[in-house]
Formats: structure tokens, C-alpha cells, sequence
């Protein structure tokens, strides 16, 4: 089998290749691009796998006209830039010691090895830079059929890397069918070892959690994450039983996690998920709102568009109700619209204190009317 792409056969990509090759050295895509391909779906980053040592990948790279830049070199990782992208080209590997977080490897020449360090088989795919499909652990079969599972041992591959739990729900949403279910021996293994989520950082259980809650339907994964006891490492008190509703709410809309993030529910967001300080403010912005009576056009003036139509679906989950049928007109009309009054207005005859607490009052007239009120009517 092959796979195809503009990405596969740019000309500087093509090149960076064929340095390599000409060098004596073996050079392959692997992972995320691969299986993306043969999904059909879009190719984000693009990663290597090679024999040649990293300080030979840099040499060849740059004798070939392109900035190679040691960024993992310690763990056997170059970045190559050939025609604008960045190329990340890794020597194969094998690990000799790994304690959950961290891993020291060998450099290897076999790429079974490299494969068997792997994640999921699905992940360890490779393919030439003419696009032969390469499966040195069976993993194509599981791709086709969306079937997540880990590498070999799924307890072995989970103690290497504990993160890898919250990869398996990840992918599961993302690449996994759900007509299949998850395998039940890689959801055995993270209900047996969720304990070791807590030795993570909570960047990265973070940015895990931010790609899960972007899937196009993340409620079976959350929903065996809480059934698990994973969930409960990752945000006490969260609870998944409305992201269903949610999902099916937002009916094609573009996931946002944030909105969901708000539905699931939890304390203190902020640590858990290392949100940034803007973050915070959405969030707690958008939290406040949802249990408060504004209509869709006054939420979509007071938190603009996305994060308004955010709080309308949000909302509508958390109670279970419907959507009203002009809703996003209705938003998109808020966030438009502007107060009809200003301070001006009421000068002279009030300032300080006094002209704060005016205009206070006449927002929340003007709120409570749906934005129909206009300034006659306010100042009337």
C-alpha cells in the first residue's frame, strides 16, 4: 500500500531524502503523518525515522543547503527546515530505562526496535519517500478498522510513559470507531495503573486534555475515563453526563473546548490543565454566565460571539432544554449591537457614584429587553 500528498512530494522534502539516502542512510516518514494519510484526513507535522546518527542527519542536511537544529538531540531528534517546514528526523531507537515520565534510549539501526517503542500500533507505521507503506508490527489492519491498541504489552507501554493513558482516550475519540469500543486490555491496564497520572505534569496532562475536548465527539472516551477512575486524577468533581447532550447540541459546529471543558465541569481548572491567565478569565467568564438568564442576543453582546453562542449551548446542555430556533441570529445580533447609551448623556445631572449606578441600571434594562429598548426608550 501507499500514500500520497502534496506533503510527500514537495520538492524540498523529496530532497531532504535524498541527502540522507545519498549519505547511505535509511529515512522514513513515521507516525501521524502516515496515519493520517492513509485516513485521508489532513497532515499536520511531519516526522522521520532514520538510521543515520543525529550528528550525521545535521551534517548531511546542512552539506544539502538546509538549517538543521539540534532541538532533542539529547534524545536522538533533529529539525530540519526544507522549504519553510519544519522536518523533525529522529535516529531509531530502542529504551533502555524509562521511570513514567522520561526515557533513556539507545540509538539503534533496526527498526523493529524503533516500532516496538511505540505507542500504538496504528502509530507505528512508516512509509518511504516514495510512499511504500511499511508495518513492521501488524498495525495497518488496526488503522483501516480504527481499532486503538497499544504496542505489545499495554501495561509494559503505559509504565514507560504514563501520559500514554490519556493518549489512548485521546486517540480513541479522534481515530478510534466507536461502534468497536475501546480494546478492552489497554482499558483494563489504565484503570489498574491511573494512579501514575499523578506524578505528571500538569502541562502536559493539559495540553492532552485540550486535544481530547477538540475531538469531534469526546463523550465515550470522557465518559470511560470517569468509569475508569482516570477522570477523577485529572479534575476532581467533573462529571461527563452532559457532553452527550452537548455534542449533540452543537450539531456540526467547530469543537471548542473551552465550551466543553465548562459542561464537564471540575475544581480549579486553572491548576489542573495549567490554564493561561487569559484562559482563566474566558473560562470564568463563561461559567458565570450560564447560569444567569440573559438571553442569546444579550450573552452574545456581553461575551462576543464565540463565547456567547458558547454559553447558549452550554447552557441548554447543562438544563436539558432546547435551543431556540433563531438563536445564533440571535447572538450574532448581540455581539453587533452596541449600549445605546452613554455617560454623556446623563451629564450634567449626574457624575461620580451616581452616573456609574444610572448607566448600571440602564444596561440591565436594556439587557432584560433582548437589546430592544433604544435610547429614547432607556432615557424616556
Amino acid at each position: 500500500m501507499k500514500i500520497s500528498g502534496d506533503w510527500l512530494t514537495r520538492p524540498a522534502t523529496q530532497a531532504l531524502c535524498a541527502a540522507l539516502q545519498a549519505g547511505g542512510h535509511r529515512i522514513l516518514f513515521v507516525g501521524g503523518c502516515v496515519r493520517n494519510a492513509l485516513l485521508g484526513e489532513a497532515v499536520g507535522d511531519l516526522d522521520l525515522a532514520t538510521d543515520a546518527l543525529p550528528d550525521q542527519v545535521m551534517r548531511l542536511a546542512e552539506a544539502a543547503g538546509f538549517k538543521a537544529i539540534p532541538t532533542g538531540i539529547d534524545h536522538g531528534t533533529v529539525t530540519v527546515l526544507a522549504g519553510g517546514l519544519p522536518h523533525e528526523i529522529t535516529t531509531f531507537r530502542h529504551d533502555v530505562h524509562t521511570d513514567g515520565r522520561h526515557a533513556v534510549v539507545a540509538y539503534s539501526t533496526d527498526l523493529a526496535q524503533d516500532a516496538a517503542r511505540r505507542d500504538f500500533t496504528m502509530n507505528a507505521l512508516y512509509a518511504d519517500p516514495a510512499g511504500e507503506v511499511i508495518d513492521p508490527l501488524g498495525g495497518l489492519p488496526d488503522l483501516l478498522a480504527r481499532r486503538l491498541r497499544f504496542v505489545g504489552d499495554p501495561a509494559q507501554r503505559i509504565r514507560e510513559d504514563y501520559l500514554r493513558i490519556l493518549r489512548f482516550f485521546r486517540f480513541s475519540a479522534t481515530y478510534g470507531d466507536p461502534a468497536l469500543g475501546m480494546d478492552a486490555e489497554g482499558l483494563a491496564a489504565c484503570a489498574d495503573l491511573a494512579d501514575g497520572i499523578d506524578a505528571l505534569s500538569r502541562e502536559r496532562i493539559g495540553a492532552e486534555m485540550r486535544k481530547l475536548l477538540s475531538a469531534c465527539d469526546p463523550a465515550p472516551a470522557l465518559a470511560s475515563m470517569a468509569t475508569t477512575g482516570v477522570l477523577r486524577h485529572i479534575l476532581t468533581g467533573a462529571d461527563p453526563r452532559y457532553i452527550a447532550p452537548l455534542v449533540h447540541l452543537e450539531a456540526g459546529a467547530t469543537p471548542h473546548w473551552q465550551r466543553r471543558l465548562v459542561v464537564l465541569g471540575g475544581q480549579d481548572w486553572a491548576d489542573a490543565l495549567r490554564l493561561s491567565r487569559s484562559e482563566q478569565g474566558a473560562m470564568a467568564r463563561l461559567r458565570d454566565q450560564i447560569g444567569g438568564t440573559l438571553s442569546p442576543a444579550a450573552l452574545g453582546w456581553k461575551l462576543g460571539a464565540q463565547a456567547g453562542a458558547d454559553a447558549v449551548l452550554a447552557r441548554a446542555a447543562l438544563l436539558e432544554s432546547p435551543l431556540l430556533a433563531q438563536w445564533q441570529a440571535d447572538v450574532a445580533r448581540g455581539a453587533s449591537s452596541r449600549f445605546p447609551v452613554n455617560s454623556a448623556d446623563l451629564m450634567p445631572q449626574l457624575s461620580g457614584p451616581a452616573l456609574g449606578a444610572k448607566l448600571a441600571l440602564l444596561e440591565s434594562r436594556w439587557l432584560a429587553s433582548d437589546l430592544r429598548l433604544t435610547r429614547q426608550d432607556l432615557l424616556a
